[in-house]
């Protein structure tokens, strides 16, 4: 990965593969963007998942399992055995709560597992937990990194940003900080599934978020780890350019249950982000994304506006 510094060129990233397990799920987020698919879609059965895996290789350095919950599936280290055997680098993309088990970490770790993504959404079991809607699972996403981390396994978190957890952002940064994560992310709730059926409960207007994200980087940054946040649109991440999430995310295919989109960077930039009236004067727009389409049909362009500074010429261009 790039280092993150304005000005130096980003590396060449490998192809990943995102493959879907399944949604079943021992949470029940109120930003969840699988909504109830859970009850709607059956898991994959394992043939289907090792077929996939073997007809993939050619083309994917990575595969990310992930759901759904993918690590409740009982043949979860088959499959990790599987595409270690194949040589994926395996990262595990969880809610991160049975990790909280030191011998499923031990397990999965000899599996071939490289690296996990476990997701904490607050820096108090109140603040995670009204969002998770699943008692006692702050207490195992710490428990489950701290697990991970004493094996000596990379940990990179994913944290979704909400009305719930807003003015809790920076608090949180300093947790994954003392946890010693190698990375972290901010992600703006991408309102679908829950998130659209409670928008605006859930989800905040991006000029009240950008100050908070921007706050919650802070400790990152200052203790010399890899943030990012991820749908916040550079007109609102003035001096935080080198984190911007969309910088760094890789070449992807994504294994959906039904579906497959066979670029992720054209899925999204094309289909699930939207440019808008202030985008059209802004200096950095073809160096933005913009935000998630739902947001301006609720909330308008009002948030977003218009930069007339000149970008970077290296080092900040979006792979489109």
């Amino acid at each position: 990965m790039a280092d993150g510094h304005p000005g130096r060129a980003l590396i060449r990233y490998p192809v990943r593969l995102d493959l879907k397990t399944g949604f079943s799920c021992n949470n029940r987020c109120t930003f969840c963007v699988q909504g109830d698919r859970r009850a709607r879609q059956p898991d994959r059965d394992t043939a289907e998942i090792l077929a996939l895996l073997d007809a993939s290789r050619a083309g994917h350095d990575e595969v990310v399992l992930t759901g759904g919950e993918c690590t409740l599936r009982p043949d979860i280290l088959v499959l990790v055995r599987h595409a270690a055997s194949l040589r994926y680098r395996v990262q595990v993309q969880s809610n991160g709560r049975r990790f909280s088990d030191p011998g499923f970490c031990d397990a999965i770790v000899e599996a071939g597992a490289t690296e996990f993504s476990p997701a904490l959404h607050g820096s108090t079991a109140h603040i995670h937990e009204s969002q998770t809607r699943a008692p006692g699972s702050f207490k195992q996403v710490l428990k489950g990194i701290r697990n991970l981390r004493s094996r000596g396994q990379a940990v990179i978190t994913n944290s979704v940003v909400t009305r719930q957890n807003l003015e809790d952002l920076p608090g949180l940064g300093a947790l994954l900080v003392a946890l010693d994560v190698q990375q972290y992310q901010l992600a703006m709730v991408h309102p679908l599934g829950t998130a659209l059926l409670d928008f605006h409960r859930v989800v905040p207007r991006l000029a009240e978020a950008a100050p908070w994200v921007r706050a919650g980087l802070q400790p990152g940054i200052k203790g010399g780890i890899r943030v990012m946040a991820e749908a916040v649109p550079p007109c609102l991440m003035r001096g935080y350019e080198a984190q911007v999430a969309e910088r760094y995310i890789p070449a992807t295919r994504i294994e959906d249950v039904g579906r497959v989109v066979p670029d992720y960077t054209r899925a999204r930039v094309g289909e699930g982000k939207a440019k808008g009236p202030p985008c059209v004067a802004c200096t950095w727009n073809t160096h933005c994304e913009g935000p998630w389409r739902e947001y301006p049909q609720a909330h308008g362009w009002d948030d977003l506006v218009p930069r007339a500074d000149t970008p970077p010429t290296t080092g900040l261009l979006l792979r489109h």
